[in-house]
């Protein structure tokens, strides 16, 4: 079967049509010769079709579809920790922990994880609905403790905060990405010290001010 003739098999990986087009799109932009460097983007759309986990169908898939060795496929999905390389829960819950996370709380939020979905950091619920682990730094200091829920970012936690999360994506709801205390983006958190009347155009109190 051709890398990219759409097909699928059991226990084989192709993308569907629509991802076969998108990845052709993809490694056009790169110069002729150097369709490899596609490879991270590859992945991912093969981890988001997969359930967001790669099989190792999945690696030898793309890896085929460049035209590079598969070993070198697989050297990159093991090396980076945005690739999964078994498979995980529907909410992939990734709890940062590194160490300005650490000091605002986060083991009090990984303890609120483990303790309200039954598991351990690295384990995934019976019903398959919820994985949970300790990630390293997510970029997201100013707004600790925070956790990486699929592709949106929840900050500025409490374990208040965090069982509602988990009771929102129990119940198929969407929770609001973004702040829990009601901060604005990454202003301080007594609100903003400049750019005050910015602030208050946009319904935002300046700090120190009531």
């Amino acid at each position: 079967m051709s890398a990219t003739d759409g097909g699928q098999e059991a226990g084989s990986f192709s993308f569907t049509q629509e991802n076969l087009e998108l990845a052709r799109r993809i490694i056009a932009k790169y110069p002729p010769g150097r369709q490899q460097s596609a490879v991270m983007p590859l992945l991912d759309l093969a981890q988001r079709q997969n359930g967001n986990w790669l099989s190792r169908p999945a690696i030898e898939y793309v890896a085929d579809m460049l035209e590079m060795p598969r070993i070198r496929a697989m050297e990159v999905a093991s090396f980076y920790t945005m690739y999964n390389l078994k498979p995980v829960g529907k909410h992939f819950v990734q709890v940062c922990t590194t160490t300005p996370c650490w000091l605002r709380g986060s083991d009090d939020i990984l303890h609120t994880c483990e303790k309200k979905l039954g598991i351990k950091a690295g384990e995934t619920t019976a019903d398959g609905q919820f994985t949970v682990v300790e990630a390293e730094c997510l970029g997201a200091c100013v707004n600790a403790p925070m956790v990486q829920i699929g592709d949106s970012y929840f900050e500025d936690l409490t374990p208040e905060a965090m069982e509602a999360i988990l009771d929102a994506l129990a119940r198929d709801e969407t929770p609001k990405p973004g702040p829990q205390n009601g901060r604005i983006a990454s202003c301080p958190s007594g609100g903003p010290t400049t750019l005050t009347e910015m602030a208050r155009r946009n319904g935002v109190k300046p700090a120190g001010q009531d």
